[in-house]
């Protein structure tokens, strides 16, 4: 990865207190387009992957914590300049939190509840919940996950309380847009849905994902976005069900719009490639922004696994009302999760640069761009 040196460690200090300086900013980045005067404005939206804290992750946070309960913010300092200035911002909590110190990491996982309030004071707006870990501490899990989220202010989607939860819409306001957030998993690994509640987590089925795009659109969205918890660990490239089903969801219009305007791939722990498909913009895999030290199924120490994308798309409103809003700029920004500093680094910021970082970096963005999204405009940003 990034060799264990100290040079990403001495990076990322740097990177803090330029964080630091401009926490409260939220001035627009480039490519936002500016307010129109006599009409709605275009937005950002931006997303990144699995959050998956390990024991040394809930280990880090209490330290930071000064010892006493968990204190995530310091982990995404890194970040939080480019989350905090989108409109709307979305992450994907791969785990359940659990309570009263009873916190675990890898096989089931129970994180602490303060990961929320991290997530909020870096920007997030929303996250995704539905994964393969969804159902490690069962519908208590849900419970507690979905009620520390509530009270950082931070929407969610993929599971769900309550059958009405669960049927309700997720959307969010970005300026003058509505956008809607659904998110699914291919799995729970093999933990059953508790009993009475087959709603509470949202299991991938096309036909399902497709009926709930346009629900979300007679609920008012102007933008449909799709999180899928999908793909074959490990593996750079999109396997075949990755690539079909995005052909498939994709391709899905009512009149003259597609149901879906975005995907957004988390789970296979690597970065993956992002395409236009159909027209749409399709992220196969984001990677781990956070996790522990990582070991691919070999049980070899895979760096992989501690590398990820996060993507940012300006969206542009339509030309006549009830049209598309386009996506008038793709971007992604290489990260690394450095274990040593347990920081989530932005690896195209200006003072994270050196031989080790760059190097990363160009791997990052070979797998990202390997199915032709650069002809496409696809661009890093920073």
């Amino acid at each position: 990865m990034i060799a264990r040196s100290r040079q990403v460690a001495l990076a990322l200090t740097a990177l803090l207190a330029a964080g630091a300086a401009c926490q409260a900013d939220r001035h627009e980045p480039p490519g936002r387009p500016a307010p129109a005067a006599d009409g709605p404005r275009g937005f950002t939206l931006v997303a990144s992957g699995d959050i998956l804290p390990h024991s040394s992750i809930i280990d880090r946070a209490r330290y930071d914590a000064g010892g006493t309960g968990h204190d995530f913010r310091p982990m995404f300092a890194g970040v939080k300049p480019v989350v905090s200035r989108a409109d709307v911002a979305l992450c994907h909590m791969e785990t359940v939190y659990g309570e009263h110190g009873d916190y675990t990491g890898y096989p089931t996982f129970k994180s602490p509840p303060e990961v929320a309030a991290g997530l909020a004071a870096t920007g997030y707006d929303g996250c995704s919940t539905a994964s393969n870990h969804s159902l490690d501490d069962g519908a208590a899990g849900i419970r507690r996950t979905l009620d520390a989220l509530d009270r950082a202010g931070v929407r969610h989607a993929g599971s769900a309380r309550t059958e009405g939860e669960a049927r309700t819409v997720t959307i969010l306001r970005a300026g003058s847009a509505r956008v809607a957030h659904l998110a699914y998993t291919y799995d729970t690994n093999g933990f059953p849905l508790p009993p009475g509640q087959p709603w509470a987590v949202n299991l991938i089925d096309e036909g399902r994902i497709l009926a709930d795009a346009r629900a979300a659109r007679r609920a008012g969205a102007d933008v449909v976005a799709v999180s899928l918890h999908w793909g074959t660990e490990w593996q750079d490239a999109p396997d075949e069900r990755q690539v079909t089903l995005a052909r498939t969801l994709t391709a899905a219009r009512t009149g003259d719009r597609p149901d879906i305007d975005l995907i957004l791939g988390t789970h296979a722990h690597v970065p993956q490639a992002y395409e236009k498909v159909n027209g749409t913009w399709v992220i196969y895999g984001m990677g781990d922004q956070v996790a522990g030290e990582m070991y691919n199924y070999s049980g070899v120490r895979d760096p992989r696994g501690n590398e990820s994308t996060l993507g940012r798309f300006t969206f542009a409103p339509p030309a006549k009302p009830g049209g598309r809003w386009r996506v008038t700029k793709a971007e992604f920004v290489p990260q690394v999760f450095d274990i040593d500093a347990g920081r989530v680094v932005n690896l195209n910021e200006s003072l994270a640069r050196g031989a080790d970082v760059g190097a990363v970096r160009d791997r990052i963005r070979e797998v990202v761009l390997s199915r032709g999204a650069a002809g496409d405009g696809l661009v890093m940003g920073r």
